[in-house]
């Protein structure tokens, strides 16, 4: 039996944060019912012990919906499925624990068991939990995570052939790597072949490329999608990540709220494009936003991965562009990505082989990576396996009329830098779409709505100031 014994807090530095995955949130199933004094902020008082072993009989896996464990179904050797929310891995019982992302009960619930689990029975120990990038930092930079290679024995080598950012997301302030992904998300912009054809006389992705080349070029051919009665994208928020993605700078500087240049263009662009009636300020996934997955919709493009238009488009009903095949994809004017789920082995799992088995299996073995794409249409987090397949010419996507966007994902994939990434993104990004929300509607200048980010995001983390 290999032990290990290691301090177990939470450190102060975990914001309260609402997790959004892939896909975005499902209803509660297995809900965990955290105490009434839980919230996501324990501190380094409530410190303890826990070990890291194995002969566990029960395997803990917490997850805020149903697309890692249905991956595990699928593709995990050796799964035998018994119940919705429980399974058997050889002699070990799989117990699923959902709790959806909903007023940030994820991670409340996710937290509580944290702070319990060195006194907690052996069957109730949480083994191994998902994180989201917008929470990841929360969670590697405690001691509540594991280190992957040293603690769990994954190899180095197993490991190599998955890409940079993906590994950087989940190191802690030390470089100590504390997690691992079986996909990768970059994005691009998503377009419809019919209207594309109308306005722009083509809809093959390289010569789109050509015309949304970058910004500037994006509002020209916004103009001329508005002259023809059509909506540029849905919702300004759509471009938000993609601007947001690609700051140089952090949303906090030395304990001060930090506004990125690049975030002030896409204010700037949004406002002019708002007054020109090319697009709007839909809420994302809003019944208003998605209208435009419709035939009898009005919008060009949206921006996302392979999960978007794979899981989030409406593909799969009567009347939808996905459902013959009416999207294609290109780059757009920037790279950027949007999303993923992280593996974390937990401090004080008894059951440390079996979790770094599943993290090996499922996020890095290249038969299996490649089986995920072909299957389930994600983007697999293995260089190997992504570039065959962006060369097969046999690989197509329904959805993109046939199209393999592999090649546009992986050309991209190389220049996503997470060196601006901190553990007050999620706040600040949500609190600023939201106050820019009222400049763009007319009903507040801006300075006004800096004034309402500024509050909110002061309410939220005390700590920070202007």
């Amino acid at each position: 039996m290999r032990k290990k014994v290691l301090s177990v807090l939470l450190c102060t530095a975990m914001a309260a944060t609402m997790l959004t995955g892939c896909g975005g949130s499902s209803d509660d199933t297995t809900k965990d019912k955290a105490t009434s004094g839980a919230t996501s902020g324990a501190t380094s008082e409530q410190a303890s012990k826990a070990e890291v072993s194995d002969g566990g009989k029960v395997l803990n896996i917490r997850v805020w919906n149903e697309e890692f464990r249905d991956r595990v179904i699928a593709h995990y050797p050796g799964y035998k499925k018994t119940g919705k929310w429980t399974g058997k891995i050889g002699d070990v019982k799989v117990k699923w624990t959902q709790v959806a992302n909903d007023d940030n009960a994820y991670q409340q619930a996710l937290d509580q068991a944290l702070l319990n689990q060195a006194d907690a029975k052996a069957d109730d120990k949480v083994d191994m939990f998902l994180v989201e990038a917008d929470c990841a930092l929360k969670y590697v930079n405690s001691d509540y995570t594991v280190d992957v290679v040293n603690d769990l024995g994954v190899s180095e080598d197993s490991l190599s052939n998955q890409y940079k950012y993906t590994q950087d997301i989940v190191r802690d302030s030390k470089g100590v790597l504390k997690g691992s992904s079986w996909q990768a998300c970059p994005a691009g912009m998503i377009y419809r072949r019919d209207i594309a054809k109308k306005v722009f006389g083509t809809d093959d992705p390289d010569k789109i490329q050509e015309i949304f080349s970058d910004w500037d070029a994006f509002k020209d051919a916004a103009a001329k999608l508005k002259d023809k009665g059509y909506l540029a994208t849905a919702s300004v928020n759509d471009a938000y990540r993609v601007f947001s993605n690609n700051v140089t700078s952090k949303w906090v500087e030395d304990g001060k709220i930090n506004i990125d240049e690049n975030i002030k263009t896409w204010v700037d662009m949004s406002k002019e494009m708002v007054d020109n009636k090319e697009t709007s300020t839909y809420e994302l996934w809003s019944s208003d936003w998605s209208k435009g997955f419709m035939k009898n919709g009005n919008v060009f493009a949206y921006f996302g991965p392979a999960w978007f238009f794979n899981f989030s488009m409406n593909a799969d009903k009567d009347g939808s562009v996905g459902k013959d095949g009416g999207w294609a994809l290109c780059k757009g004017p920037q790279s950027f990505y949007w999303g993923g789920t992280w593996i974390c082995g937990a401090n004080g799992t008894d059951n440390s082989s079996l979790v770094k088995d599943i993290i090996e299996k499922m996020t890095t073995d290249e038969s299996i990576m490649t089986d995920i794409v072909k299957q389930d249409n994600d983007f697999a987090n293995n260089k190997a396996a992504m570039d065959k397949l962006s060369k097969d010419k046999s690989f197509k996507n329904s959805i993109l009329g046939g199209q393999n966007p592999l090649p546009i994902f992986c050309d991209g994939i190389e220049s996503i830098d997470l060196s601006n990434l901190s553990s007050y993104d999620q706040g600040c990004n949500e609190e600023f779409q939201n106050a820019m929300k009222d400049y763009f509607d007319g009903n507040a200048d801006y300075d006004s709505a800096l004034d309402q980010f500024y509050q909110a995001v002061e309410t939220k983390y005390p700590e920070l100031t202007h």
